[in-house]
């Protein structure tokens, strides 16, 4: 994958952008506290697509373009959707978890004209957000913005633990993900993302869902203590989409099982032809 930057409307936009130049393009969204890299099994999946996995502004390697901007989720879909139409790369296939699935909803809402289909996974919706610990350390955010370094990995850590259901898979996405937040600012930039989730932005457009007719998957991690089944089985009546719910699965579903969200993709490119 390729690392991609451009500006768009004064704001740095930054995304990994797949090999291949043809056909469907699919658009990656990730969460917190991941980077477009939570992607990176399931776009090697995906040779035959043109594979885009775009950076929340304020999130991953894009942390200081955070600073002075609006980086709520109804701002990350005005983001995405200016720079989707910047890179003017055709008929788009969105994916989102956690957090981006919350920004590809909120976008295809605004403008279902731009998207041909969504693959949803874990996704923030309705009022499910933000989690109990996230609350906790908003409430502190102060605190958290002072955490020494070696601490605030720690906290790190365990949350990813958490969220995912292969332990070694684990380790590897802290590595991974870790090296964002792995500097001075990396406290602060976390407190400012955590400052910035406000549950109206899913709360506006969730009477709007059962409108769209976009081809649509939801797979979802059926153990996840963070985003609970029950809001993935409304999502997936609500869009009138196909479910399919992994029985063990925990939140980070992208990473311990991109099989699944790879076929997914697969399959509603196929509704859409292409």
């Amino acid at each position: 994958m390729a690392e991609q930057e451009v500006v768009v409307a004064g704001t740095p936009m930054r995304w990994l952008e797949g090999h291949s130049q043809s056909g469907l393009s699919v658009v990656f969204v990730h969460g917190i506290p991941t980077s477009p890299l939570l992607w990176r099994h399931v776009i090697g999946l995906l040779p035959n697509h043109r594979t885009l996995a775009w950076e929340m502004v304020g999130y991953g390697g894009s942390w200081a373009a955070g600073e002075g901007r609006d980086i709520s989720l109804s701002a990350q879909a005005d983001y995405l959707i200016a720079w989707i139409e910047a890179l003017d790369v055709g008929n788009v296939l969105i994916v989102g978890h956690d957090l981006g699935g919350g920004v590809a909803q909120i976008a295809a809402v605004r403008r279902p004209g731009l998207f041909n289909g969504m693959v949803l996974t874990n996704a923030v919706c309705y009022d499910s957000w933000p989690i109990p610990s996230v609350r906790m350390m908003r409430r502190i955010s102060g605190m958290v913005e002072r955490t020494p370094s070696k601490l605030f990995r720690g906290i790190f850590s365990s949350f990813l633990r958490r969220g995912h259901d292969d332990q070694q898979v684990a380790s590897d996405a802290i590595t991974t993900h870790w090296r964002f937040y792995d500097h001075d600012q990396g406290p602060a930039a976390f407190a400012r993302q955590i400052d910035s989730l406000r549950t109206k932005d899913t709360l506006s457009i969730s009477s709007r869902l059962s409108d769209l007719s976009l081809p649509t998957t939801v797979v979802w991690g059926a153990a996840d203590r963070f985003q609970k089944i029950h809001f993935g089985r409304r999502l997936a009546r609500d869009l009138d989409a196909r479910l399919d719910a992994l029985e063990r699965a925990k939140h980070f579903v992208p990473e311990d099982h991109p099989d699944r969200v790879a076929h997914a993709v697969r399959f509603v490119a196929q509704q859409v032809g292409s």
